[in-house]
């Protein structure tokens, strides 16, 4: 079992928190896990990014080669755009349509759209939007977890547990918002890949 997965987005929205929840999980189902990131503009609404790779045999490298990963996951349509170049040909994106403006010169959503349908596996959908009718506002990123979740070789309730454990210290009512945000997710992903 492998998996090498690109995680992107802008600083502030929760991307870490994915990284750190998958670390947890896989580490308590035995895996070996890697992960590198960049977040030195996090605070400034930057960009961020983490390559995690997660495998039940020894990794030698924490860096996921051009071509290579199964898995883009992001907040942010653009940064999944940007990290296009490291999808594998059978690889996944999962991404959130809404996006983070941040820059003047901003592509149109629609060239963006274009330009990941083109990259072939694809689920986007607005986890913003998603997050604030299902949980909160602040659970996009739960969201974005529970749909990438299909591709992840670790079992729904591992990566919940996970979940518990990470935000088990902000109170039950996080804990239970967030489970509930990556489930939405995780359903709403369904419909993509039953097509």
């Amino acid at each position: 079992m492998k998996t090498d997965i690109v995680l992107a987005g802008v600083g502030g929205q929760g991307i870490l928190s994915v990284a750190t929840i998958l670390g947890v999980a896989a580490l308590k189902e035995g895996l070996n896990i890697k992960q590198a990131e960049v977040h030195g503009m996090s605070q400034r609404g930057g960009d961020v990014q983490s390559n995690l790779r997660i495998s039940s045999r020894p990794i030698h490298s924490d860096l996921i080669p051009n071509g290579k990963a199964d898995l883009i996951v992001s907040l942010e349509p653009m940064e999944a755009l940007r990290y296009l170049p490291t999808l594998s040909p059978e690889g996944w994106i999962v991404t959130s349509t809404a996006p983070f403006v941040n820059i003047p010169n901003y592509p149109e959503m629609a060239e963006i759209e274009r330009e990941l349908a083109k990259g072939g596996n694809l689920i986007a959908f607005d986890m913003e939007e998603m997050a604030k009718e299902t949980a909160s506002p602040r659970s996009s990123n739960m969201v974005l977890l529970g749909a990438a979740s299909h591709f992840i070789d670790i079992t729904p309730d591992k990566i919940e547990a996970a979940i518990r454990s990470v935000f088990s210290a902000k109170g039950e009512s996080i804990v239970d918002a967030n489970i509930k945000a990556f489930r939405a997710g995780r359903e709403k992903a369904d419909s993509f890949i039953a097509k």
